[in-house]
């Protein structure tokens, strides 16, 4: 069994900003493969499906992005999900709008949600995709990740949210060297 999550904050006020771009992403996860991430467990939302035969819990923290490794531990204990299986998708304000960067294991990069699932976790061996959102000097960093995407950076956007849901839907039933040679394109 996979563990597939994608980080963002719940509640209307966070809806299409970019710290939910992992929400963002299961969405077009959900959309593509005909599901639903509605059913309430492991203070998530969650979905139980099949990806070409692999079973896959598909799962949106509900717990506030600094909080997301609370509900991670939670399904991770609960379904036996070996760390090996776990791929996680967040924003990344360090890569430009409309890139992605998949990676085998890492440090969190200074995001928050990812220090607090290394901290459940114990360990930093576990799959992600990085969404990137790129960065305003001239804005505060909280503005610019709680802040919706510009007009003028949503069409590279729109095709970054699509090129992760394709990798993460790859990555169920192919290695996730032969997904990162595929994905990680310049």
């Amino acid at each position: 069994m996979k563990l597939i999550a994608g980080l963002g904050n719940p509640g209307k006020e966070y809806e299409n900003t970019r710290h939910n771009s992992g929400f963002c992403v299961m969405d077009a996860i959900a959309k593509e493969l005909h599901v639903d991430i509605t059913q309430k467990k492991f203070k998530s939302l969650i979905c139980m499906t099949r990806i070409q035969g692999e079973q896959v819990v598909l799962m949106k923290p509900q717990t506030y992005m600094n909080n997301s490794g609370e509900a991670i531990i939670e399904a991770v204990k609960f379904y036996h999900i070996d760390v090996k299986d776990i791929l996680i998708i967040y924003d990344d304000l360090d890569l430009p709008v409309g890139k992605i960067r998949l990676r085998e294991k890492g440090s969190a990069g200074g995001q928050n949600g990812m220090k607090n699932i290394i901290a459940h976790l114990h360990t930093q061996e576990f799959k992600r995709i990085r969404v990137g959102i790129g960065k305003d000097s001239r804005v505060p960093v909280i503005d610019w990740v709680l802040g919706k995407i510009r007009k003028e950076d949503r069409e590279d956007y729109e095709k970054a949210i699509a090129l992760a849901k394709d990798a993460a839907i790859y990555s169920a039933t192919h290695t996730f060297m032969d997904t990162m040679s595929h994905f990680n394109v310049k």
